[in-house]
């Protein structure tokens, strides 16, 4: 005569089920890894620190898919760096600033110019003499972010305002016409369809350069036909002239300098 025995000991008892019979796992959807993975994907991080100029939505949208974008940062050109919270103190968008501190974002001293924190504006100050006449991205200046932060920022400004070189400006000598038209072309640095380099007038009169498939980035005109990228006053872009028109454009970036010939 058998005895019995529990459910639980029957099971005790059965061999392990082999892998094929067991339930299988959903299977996942195929992936398209980005090509920098793991880091983030460049296009998503361009969007996130463009639309942190005015999209709070979008930001929503993005930061709430993947949290990390709240951090992530852009080089416009020449290492001019932005992050998202960069975007929206410079344009003085306090929602978008919020949620971006809310979402792990690093607030800056920008950032506390823009959101009119006058003590921790006036003690960073005070601890680091001089750091009031650093630029943000795009050299746009710490007196201009409070500024921008419009009536809640009002006694950051008038502080600002007091010390009297919280807002230096990029030297920008005028540029002829002649001298206009004669660094305006495409120049190439080397034989693929984007190794250019196109200078050229934006619709508000200022130079630009510009990489295709890259952001146009505004020159500020050193003397000499020496000009900077705002935003990376380091670098300098220099043109040789002969027969009328710049033959030659060369951007000068410390260790690495880049020679484009005119080819338009």
């Amino acid at each position: 005569m058998f005895e019995s025995i529990s459910r639980r000991g029957f099971l005790g008892l059965a061999p392990v089920m082999p892998f094929a019979f067991q339930t299988p796992s959903a299977v996942l959807p195929p992936v398209t890894l980005p090509g920098a993975f793991p880091a983030q994907d460049a296009d998503l991080v361009r969007e996130t620190v463009g639309v942190s100029h005015g999209n709070l939505a979008r930001v929503k949208e993005l930061v709430s898919a993947r949290p990390a974008l709240a951090r992530a940062s852009w080089d416009w050109g020449f290492g001019d760096w932005e992050t998202p919270i960069d975007a929206a103190s410079h344009v003085g968008n306090r929602p978008i600033a919020e949620y971006l501190i809310a979402n792990g974002a690093r607030p800056t001293l920008f950032t506390a110019a823009m959101m009119g924190q006058l003590v921790i504006v006036r003690t960073w100050i005070e601890s680091v003499p001089g750091i009031q006449r650093n630029r943000g991205p795009h050299g746009i200046t710490l007196l201009a972010h409070a500024r921008n932060g419009g009536a809640g920022a009002a006694e950051v400004l008038k502080y600002l305002e007091s010390l009297g070189d919280a807002d230096p400006r990029y030297t920008d000598a005028p540029v002829s016409e002649s001298d206009q038209n004669a660094i305006s072309g495409e120049y190439a640095f080397g034989t693929g369809p984007t190794e250019r380099l196109k200078i050229a007038k934006n619709a508000r009169g200022i130079l630009t350069i510009q990489r295709p498939g890259y952001s146009e980035r505004n020159m500020a005109h050193q003397g000499g036909l020496a000009f900077i990228p705002v935003g990376a006053e380091a670098v300098r872009i220099r043109f040789e002239i002969a027969g009328g028109k710049a033959q030659t454009l060369t951007v000068d970036d410390g260790p690495l300098v880049v020679k484009a010939t005119r080819v338009s």
